[in-house]
């Protein structure tokens, strides 16, 4: 896999939380980093792909089904 270069700035307390985590664990800043931005855009992805596909419910005009109706002990056989 290629790499790419970002350079973040950082405040002060930030980074020392950073470097303090790193040398704790025995990782590297960037890998913290890394796994920071993934998370992130993880979950922004899936806000996005849940707001449109509420968006493309609610201009179906199909109706909800009411939770309470739902038989979930029938649904896990």
């Amino acid at each position: 896999m290629t790499t790419k270069q970002l350079n973040i700035r950082l405040d002060a307390r930030l980074d020392r939380r950073l470097e303090a985590l790193a040398a704790r664990t025995g990782r590297t800043k960037t890998f913290y980093a890394t796994e920071a931005i993934a998370g992130f855009l993880e979950d922004w992805e899936d806000y996005f792909l849940a707001k449109d596909a509420l968006e493309e419910f609610r201009a179906s005009g199909d109706d909800a089904i009411d939770v309470d109706s739902l038989d979930f002990e029938r649904l896990g056989e």
